[in-house]
């Protein structure tokens, strides 16, 4: 029996609730995306196939830029490691955290120096709230595998700062010490258990979601690497500066990690709700010839950079930074945005849709619109910086930098040398390798940009170091330190 037209239209209007509500839930239901953020320790500009390099062999990194997008100005907030790793936890400039360089002022003798540097924090203060911490409060499970060197014991362990699970390790890449203690079978390679413990990780939260960290040791110094993969590289001509079997055999394992992270990823049908991260924590470790230091070891060569780690010129800070995040991230897109490690903190919590802490300053932007645009949005935003109020020596007295500061704003880069007040200027987009200083032909851009950088230090109460008087003679430096220092300047912290 036919209905009357009545009756037909209140259940066409059912059918259309019913089917909204389907819709309104399955949308509800969807899973929070997983992050998945692999850093590799060192590793330089050009040190990856996709960057140039034509010796060092990174297919799996190539096929992430290829099915990703590829940035050309990612920025580390530090020349060295723990800077970078305390940005990238707390989403704040060192001037928030204290931590600026790697140890304490002591390691290299800032007496024969004009100034006496800025106390350095060496474990990441208890009360800045980190990424992970964030994550977890977000519903998300979470762990880190590697590096940590923010504080290895007690509340300061990465265990104890909002990761589920924590294992760090570093220092070598053989017969390596893991906190807490981890039995593995002799002869194991770092970067291989390392990421052994991740993909075990996602396999057991595949559900999701999840924030997996994966900071490899690799490719730092010494540089050790699988004797197969040695044997790969040595019959290979050198190319741009790279020529070391070692450090590519380095590289490839950490290559290798990123492969069996993004296969894991395909296999579990994971890859369309998880956002891949590649970077390095600074520039590569070379450019020092160039610089007129030949003690400090160079392994790599950052061309066309200038410089290299333990530096802010462009080869300490600027790194590899690579997305995947199939069906939201265009494939093969390159951008040349500026985009830092701050910026990390507010983009995963974006990710996360999670709110920021509150009342907790986070100092960079994020950067998901610029992803999933494939680099057509703008970050808005007027500049970055750096502050470096230390010494970074080496070796036979000489330094890869003295207290320093910078600024980026737009093509623009400012250099301060805090011992003379001496101004660098570089146009980055015309001047890449940052050859031709135009302090004293364009003097009003300097004022501009030196200005900004001094707002900022003072917005940020960045400390700036003191006048060496001669008179402080507490703390000597430490005996036993020149000889190790001397060998492997250049790589060290």
């Amino acid at each position: 029996m036919k209905q009357p037209k009545l009756f037909r239209h209140i259940n066409a209007l059912a059918a259309l609730a019913l089917c909204t509500a389907g819709i309104s839930a399955s949308q509800a239901a969807a899973p929070r995306p997983n992050t998945v953020f692999i850093l590799a320790d060192d590793l330089g500009y050009t040190d990856v196939a996709c960057y140039g390099s034509e010796y060092y062999e990174t297919p799996n990194i190539d096929r992430m830029a290829a099915n990703g997008i590829r940035f050309t100005s990612g920025y580390t907030c530090g020349p060295n490691c723990a800077p970078t790793r305390a940005a990238l936890m707390s989403g704040q400039y060192g001037p928030r955290t204290g931590v600026y360089t790697v140890g304490s002022v002591e390691r290299f003798n800032w007496r024969a120096r004009p100034l006496r540097p800025v106390e350095n924090v060496t474990q990441l203060p208890l009360d800045k709230i980190t990424l992970a911490q964030s994550l977890k409060k977000a519903g998300y499970a979470t762990a880190m595998f590697g590096k940590w060197h923010l504080g290895e014991s007690g509340p300061y362990h990465p265990g104890q700062r909002g990761f589920d699970e924590a294992i760090v390790s570093m220092g070598v890449h053989f017969d390596f010490v893991t906190h807490p203690p981890v039995e593995y079978p002799k002869g194991t390679y770092l970067a291989d258990f390392l990421t052994d413990k991740a993909v075990d990780f996602i396999r057991r939260h595949k559900e999701g979601p999840f924030f997996l960290y994966l900071p490899h040791f690799a490719v730092h110094a010494p540089h050790e690497a699988k004797t197969n993969l040695i044997a790969r590289f040595k019959p290979k001509p050198p190319a741009g500066g790279h020529n070391s079997p070692n450090y590519a055999a380095m590289i490839a394992s950490v290559d290798e990690s990123v492969g069996r992270v993004l296969a894991l990823l395909d296999e579990l049908k994971l890859a369309g709700n998880t956002l891949v991260i590649f970077s390095s924590d600074n520039g590569g470790v070379g450019g020092y010839v160039r610089e007129g230091l030949k003690t400090a070891g160079d392994i790599t060569d950052n061309t066309p950079l200038r410089g290299g780690k333990g530096m802010l010129y462009e080869g300490g800070i600027r790194v590899p930074y690579i997305f995947r995040w199939p069906g939201r991230i265009p494939a093969g897109t390159v951008c040349d945005e500026p985009i830092n490690t701050v910026d990390l903190y507010p983009t995963l919590l974006e990710v996360a849709g999670a709110a920021p802490p509150p009342g907790y300053p986070l100092d960079g932007v994020s950067y998901l619109k610029l992803l999933t645009s494939g680099g057509k949005e703008s970050l808005g935003r007027d500049a970055i910086f750096w502050h470096f109020p230390g010494y970074l020596g080496a070796g036979a007295g000489s330094w890869r930098t003295t207290p320093a500061g910078a600024i980026r704003s737009g093509d623009w880069k400012l250099q301060e040398f805090f011992e003379d007040g001496r101004l660098e200027l570089y146009n980055l987009r015309e001047d890449l390798g940052q050859k031709n200083n135009l302090a004293a032909a364009q003097p009003d851009k300097v004022k501009q940009l030196h200005d900004r950088l001094a707002a900022w230090r003072q917005s940020v109460n960045a400390p700036m170091p003191a006048r060496n008087t001669g008179q402080d003679q507490t703390a000597p430096p430490r005996k036993g330190k020149k000889k190790q220092q001397k060998k492997n300047a250049g790589a060290d912290e």
